[in-house]
């Protein structure tokens, strides 16, 4: 199984009422977790997040990526403020 087959399989996994998760293969052979909204009627960016091919070769990987999705998940909804105390008007 090829390093974006064994990422699939795993995201397959997962379903989330607001988010749609992904990965997908860059030209230089990295893989890429890709985290963007169902609905998305504002516009918002898509997430983009590398996966090192050492954390999907271990025998850890299940439990590894997914507090690896988790924090990015958090990072992407973090990213989604519009203002916040440390906001400068």
């Amino acid at each position: 199984m090829t390093d974006i087959e064994k990422v699939r399989a795993e995201l397959a996994r997962y379903d989330h009422a607001l988010a749609e998760f992904s990965a997908r293969e860059k030209k230089d052979g990295t893989i890429e977790l890709v985290i963007s909204l169902k609905s998305n009627p504002l516009g918002l960016h898509t997430y983009y997040a590398p996966i090192h091919p050492r954390d999907i070769a271990t025998s850890q990987f299940a439990w590894n990526f997914q507090r690896y999705l988790y924090d990015c998940l958090h990072d992407y909804l973090v990213e989604m403020f519009l203002r916040t105390p440390q906001s400068r008007d």
